[in-house]
């Protein structure tokens, strides 16, 4: 399988444009620090919300073609009116499961010597994290204890209930419960970690956990 760029889903090649390179850098950490006056240790802002920050993720996506000037401007047209200044989902055929989320604008450039057009896609303001392009469920009827399984990103996920439910878990050590009726909630406290997160179930329904996985 050749390399491919899909963008909202639709491939570039198929659109004609052959991918050259893809520059995806990892995302850099919100590395701000306040001096104390009379104190040794700085501030570290990730430090005092509990975990690390990051900054919007650049990344740039090069494509060419061979062909007239016409063509060329032509193709560059219908990408323009597609894409520029839109907020976009991309994803590598090298890893379908993640998609990346950014505004996209276009760069073209036309070497008239040699046929050779060249079109440059850049964000500066993407998210940090890409995601799982699908969403994770997991259903637990009755009672029982749900093993929620998550990759690096934190998130908090949708939990239906369709009975009189009580959840309960733990958070280092801080045990959290909650007592819902039949419903759609979601506790800011049950935020998902890396790794496995146990909540531990009481119903005579059906409890679902929605979310959706990322990492950097």
């Amino acid at each position: 399988m050749k390399p491919d760029i899909t963008i909202n889903g639709t491939s570039m090649m198929a659109l004609g444009w052959l991918r050259e390179t893809v520059n995806f850098p990892t995302p850099q950490s919100q590395s701000e620090v306040i001096v104390v006056p009379g104190r040794n240790s700085p501030i570290r802002y990730t430090e005092a919300l509990g975990r690390v920050a990051y900054e919007p993720r650049s990344f740039d996506l090069t494509f060419t073609m061979l062909g007239s000037r016409a063509v060329f401007d032509g193709m560059v047209s219908e990408i323009a009116n597609r894409y520029a200044g839109q907020l976009v989902t991309v994803i590598c055929t090298e890893d379908p499961t993640l998609y990346i989320t950014g505004t996209i604008e276009a760069a073209p450039s036309y070497d008239p010597l040699t046929g050779k057009g060249t079109l440059v896609l850049s964000s500066t303001d993407a998210d940090a994290y890409r995601y799982h392009v699908d969403e994770t469920i997991v259903v637990i009827t009755g009672s029982g204890t749900a093993i929620l399984t998550n990759d690096y990103m934190p998130v908090v996920p949708v939990v239906k209930t369709t009975a009189e439910t009580a959840l309960s878990w733990t958070v280092g050590s801080d045990t959290f419960r909650k007592s819902v009726s039949a419903g759609t909630w979601e506790f800011p406290e049950l935020e998902l970690s890396h790794g496995e997160n146990r909540i531990t179930i009481t119903s005579s329904g059906t409890t679902t956990f929605t979310y959706r996985e990322g990492r950097l």
